[in-house]
């Protein structure tokens, strides 16, 4: 299921990144907007679910974690149950020192003697003991940090010290290989991505078309049967002159007039050269007003046109 949605929301990154493209290269601004954003909703998801997943990872470990120290103190108290079943059993059966129970005629002053010394060489090493723990903890911290790069992997982790490159060892030529192949295609790639959208989206000044004018003929849909003539006409005339300065070539001169049946034809001038055009298309397409969009049919040069 996991390996289901990282696929289905990488198609739809690479598919909104490609209209993206599309739409920088047809100068459709709003609709390469939308999808910029769809394509960081997209990012936002991926990035949620790689979290997702290590939060999952990181529970786990946690719970691996717990139930291993509550398997721990269970030892410990079994372990604790069963000393104090033995100190039970031998108070029943009898006292912890028999030599006490014999008679009192014979003394037996050599064992307690013994006793009181062991206990007294007993609490003198404790404290030197301590003292050298206290001396010594700094020192064993920094010497466990130097030697933890010396451990040994853990056995249950099922590592191979077989499988592992010794430190500062010299890679071996096939994967340097793969490496360089893999970053000399990327780089190339990704040149090759940031010349060509500069390429199609820069503006540039382009050779003067010899005609005289350019001819442009629309077709004005609208979602509203009830809307006017007059609205329909008037809506198609603000987004002509809407997208008038959406062209490098200053257009002096742009008349627009009706055709009926919802087509409309313009007139500019001086003429539109290629890169123009598809600027003028891609803005009039683009432009949206309320139930109201416009299709380009057809655009040409034109000969001499005398108002």
């Amino acid at each position: 299921m996991k390996r289901l949605m990282f696929a289905f929301a990488g198609l739809a990154a690479a598919g909104a990144a490609v209209y993206f493209v599309v739409y920088l290269y047809r100068w459709q601004w709003q609709r390469a907007v939308l999808c910029g954003v769809l394509l960081l909703v997209v990012e936002v998801l991926l990035l949620g679910l790689m979290l997702m997943g290590r939060l999952a990872r990181i529970e786990e470990r946690v719970r691996d974690t717990d139930r291993r120290q509550r398997e721990a103190v269970d030892r410990q108290e079994d372990v604790l149950a069963r000393l104090r079943q033995g100190t039970r059993e031998q108070e029943a059966t009898g006292g912890r020192f028999r030599w006490l129970d014999e008679p009192a005629e014979r003394t037996y002053v050599f064992v307690p003697v013994l006793m009181v010394t062991g206990v007294l060489l007993s609490g003198i090493a404790w404290l030197v003991q301590r003292i050298a723990t206290r001396a010594a903890r700094p020192a064993e911290r920094r010497a466990a940090g130097r030697l933890a790069v010396l451990a040994a992997p853990d056995p249950a982790t099922g590592s191979d010290l077989d499988d592992v490159p010794p430190p500062g060892g010299a890679r071996s030529k096939g994967r340097t290989a793969r490496l360089t192949v893999t970053g000399v295609v990327g780089s190339a790639l990704l040149a090759a991505l940031i010349v060509g959208l500069a390429d199609l989206t820069q503006t540039r000044a382009e050779p003067h078309d010899p005609s005289e004018a350019t001819s442009v003929l629309v077709r004005l849909d609208v979602r509203d049967q009830n809307m006017t003539a007059e609205r329909r006409s008037l809506a198609a005339r603000q987004m002509w002159e809407g997208c008038r300065g959406s062209t490098y070539i200053a257009l002096h001169k742009a008349t627009f007039g009706n055709l009926g049946d919802g087509f409309y034809a313009g007139v500019v001038r001086p003429a539109l050269t290629e890169n123009d055009r598809l600027r003028l298309r891609g803005c009039l397409e683009d432009a949206s007003l309320e139930r109201v969009h416009l299709t380009v049919v057809g655009m040409d040069d034109a000969e001499a046109y005398e108002q």
